[in-house]
This record gives structure tokens, sequence and C-alpha cells, in this order.
């Protein structure tokens, strides 16, 4: 019996000479994406720049065909290549041997124990927060989740490193070059060598964050002391091929990517969580009704993580229904076979996770934040928090943490409420996040 050829891999229309499909992706780029799953087939080509073959990959098996079976034999693709470009080659941009190896240089420093001594700080950090907030503010809540994120994460980087002075300049450094990365990602290589304001600050950033890591890694060396953050773990992580510590660039450009990656991620989860939240008071009630029982009076720890189903079943439905992410890209090394289709070598593949947790298929009501459509413990395979495979996102367990202890501390302490009828919508730069999303702080007790 002979199989049938499968058919061709259809082609979006709308394409534009020379553009491609950049001018709908740049118009309404999650708009864009979601017609292509409502109108076409598993697979569909599109166009991002001249020359270059992008398949978006649609069906959920598919989808995770590329990422684990084909995941060894794939490089990351152009968003990934780019942003190695712009912040050094890191466990999240490498692909292959070389991202086995930078993963386990990385493992240690997000083992169970020290994700557990990280809360603390996380903690502290968002009770700090909800302290500068004043009763009756209208508070930007992005902008305050990328603070409180970044401080987060700087903070069980350096907590033992820096002095609060370089802190705080670090932490404006980083927060330069986090809001800076997104758009150069999406540019043509050539714009990022304008001689434009916006590239000289980002460059500047960079080099400033990497100074400050250089001196503090010196300083580490020179000491011998272990101060038991993040940065000391990496000083102590070894290049497999040749035996040596890590170089303070190799451990900069680490960090400059967990630093991009993690903190705009987690603030655009948290910011839609507490959306949600304030729009279903229902849930919110249940969410406090579980802190008071499992916590009392006491702050949030580690061992109490677990104990939070109903907070954890509300992170999982943001993280479904609000994914940030909305184009993870993979490129052929050779020919590659992904389902009855054979590509050929060079090819761009894309998924998109956003569209994909919306699919009504997979997710009935796909548009109804619903927490307890989690009691059953097997997601369905179109699930892809953290992506999966060999390249599954590494700081997945750190992240969580972060969620819960944020969630857990801020809800107990602030009610954030929305003008009646605002409607926010998402836009997707590096991340999908809120268009502009404006809450009025109450004290939990008022």
């Amino acid at each position: 019996m002979t199989l049938s050829a499968p058919p061709p891999i259809p082609r979006a229309s709308g394409s534009l000479p020379v553009l491609g499909h950049a001018v709908h992706l740049m118009r309404d780029n999650l708009g864009f994406i979601a017609s292509l799953r409502a109108a076409y087939g598993p697979l569909v080509e599109i166009t991002l720049q001249p020359g270059t073959r992008t398949v978006v990959v649609q069906d959920p098996a598919l989808i995770r065909t590329m990422l684990i079976e084909l995941g060894p034999s794939l490089d990351k693709g152009r968003f990934f290549e780019k942003m190695g470009q712009l912040l050094g080659d890191s466990v999240v941009t490498a692909a292959g041997q070389t991202h086995v190896r930078k993963r386990r240089q990385l493992q240690p420093a997000f083992t169970h124990n020290e994700i557990a001594g990280y809360v603390d700080i996380m903690r502290e950090e968002a009770s700090g927060a909800t302290d500068g907030w004043r009763p009756g503010q209208a508070l930007d809540v992005r902008e305050a989740m990328v603070k409180l994120s970044l401080d987060m994460l700087a903070k069980t980087v350096f907590s033992g490193s820096l002095d609060e002075r370089t802190f705080r300049r670090l932490r404006r450094d980083l927060s330069v070059v986090m809001n800076g990365v997104g758009s150069r990602v999406m540019l043509p290589d050539w714009a990022e060598r304008l001689p434009l304001p916006v590239n000289r600050r980002f460059d500047r950033a960079r080099a400033a964050v990497r100074a400050t890591i250089d001196t503090a890694v010196g300083e580490l060396q020179a000491s011998g002391r272990d101060t038991g953050d993040m940065l000391s773990l990496l000083l102590r992580a070894q290049d497999e091929e040749t035996g040596q510590p890590l170089t303070s660039h190799q451990i900069s450009s680490e960090i400059l990517t967990l630093a991009v990656a993690g903190t705009e991620t987690t603030a655009s989860v948290l910011s839609w969580a507490l959306y949600e939240l304030a729009r279903r008071p229902d849930v919110e009630e249940r969410v406090l009704g579980e802190l008071d029982e499992v916590l009392g009076g006491k702050a949030v720890t580690f061992e109490d993580l677990p104990r939070l189903p109903f907070l954890n079943r509300v992170i999982t439905e943001t993280l479904r229904l609000h994914h940030t992410g909305w184009l993870v890209t993979r490129r052929t090394v050779t020919e590659t076979r992904l389902g009855r289709w054979t590509l050929p070598p060079g090819t761009e593949l894309a998924y998109c996770q956003h569209a994909l947790h919306r699919d009504p298929e997979l997710f009935p009501d796909p548009s109804a934040f619903i927490p307890d459509r989690w009691l059953d413990s097997s997601p369905p395979p179109g699930f892809l928090p953290f992506g999966a495979g060999k390249h599954k996102c590494i700081g997945d367990r750190f992240a969580l943490t972060e969620l819960v202890t944020a969630l857990a501390t801020i809800l107990r302490r602030i009610r954030l409420t929305l003008s009646p009828g605002q409607v926010v919508e998402p836009v997707a730069r590096a991340t999908v996040r809120p268009r502009r999303l404006v809450m009025t702080v109450q004290p939990r007790n008022g």
C-alpha cells in the first residue's frame, strides 16, 4: 500500500514584497498568529524576512514532536540567536551539546535546597514593595511587578555580593537592558547599528552591567568568600571542556539572560494574575481563605508552597490564559521529518504558546478564567507553560516559587481594584503583557 503524499504546506495570505508578513506582525502580532490557527492546518508558512522560510507549527502533537523528539537535532532559531548576539552565549540561547553543558553548569543554582533558600529573599522583596504603595494610589501594576521581579532576581543572585549603592545601579542598568532587548530581537540587524539615543542607552547599560559583574566576580575570587547567593554558585561552576571556572564574561552572559528572560515573564504573569483576581472576587476570596487556613498569622515559607493547591491552580490557569510566549523558534540543521512533512535544512520553525493555550479543542471555554479546570492532575498535551524536552526552561521551579511567594505576600496585605468596566488588552513585545494595567491600592484590612 502506497502512502499518499502530504499536502503542500500552505502559505499565509497577505505577504508583501520585501516586507513579507512583517506589517501584520507589527500591526497586531497576536491577532495575526491567532488568525493562522483559525484559518490553516497543522503547518502554515509565513515570511518574516526575505530569503527565510518560517513554518508555524500549530498541531499540539507536532509541537511536542518538535520540542522533545527533534529538539536535540535543531538549532534554536532566529529569536534565540539574536538574544545570544545581544546578551552573550547562555543556557537560554545555546543549542545542542553546548546547551547540555551549560545546563549542567547552572543546575546547582536551581536545586530544591537552593530555591528553598531564596524564598525568604523573595518574600522580603514583596513585602517591601507593598510597603511603598499608598492607599488610594493608582498603581501601574505591570511596572510595579517588573520592579519587584527584577529586585527578587537580583537579590537572589547578588544578595551577599554587592553593597546597596552598587545594587541600585545594577538594578537600573538591568532595567534598561531588559526593556530594550525585546524590540532589538524583532528588528533587523542593521537597526541596532543606527546612532540613535535608544541604541546608545542600551549599549551603555549592557556594558555597565558587565562591568559591575566583572568587579563582583573579581572581588569574590580575591576574598575566597562564599556569600551564599547565586553568584557564588556560578563562581564554583566549571567549564566541562576546559575544567576551568567560568569567566566573568560567561557569568555576566548567564545573569543578563536570566534577568531578561526571567524578570519579564514573571512580571507579566504576576500582573495578569492580579488582574484576574480583581475581576473575580469569588476566586480571590477562595485564595484568601486558603492562605488564612494554611498560614494563619505567619509569613509564607518554602514548606508552605505545596500546601496552597488553589493558589497554585490560579497560577496554572494564568499561565494558560495569559501565557507570555507568543513566538518560540527552532531551526532545522539537516533535512527533518515532522509528521508527514519533510523540511529542508535552514527552515525556521515557530509555535505560539499563547494561541495554543487558547485552543477550544484543548481547553473548553478557553477565554474564561477557571482555576478548577486543573483539578485533574493530567494536563492536556498542548499545555506547555515552560516548554518541553531538553530545552525546557531551567528556571521553571524558581519561577513558580517566585509567583506563589509574591502573590501569597501581596494578597494578604493589599487589595487591588479595577475601575468599573475596565478591560485590559494584551500586547506582545518580548512577552505577552498587559498593554496598560492601572489598579487602585487599598489596604486589605480597610
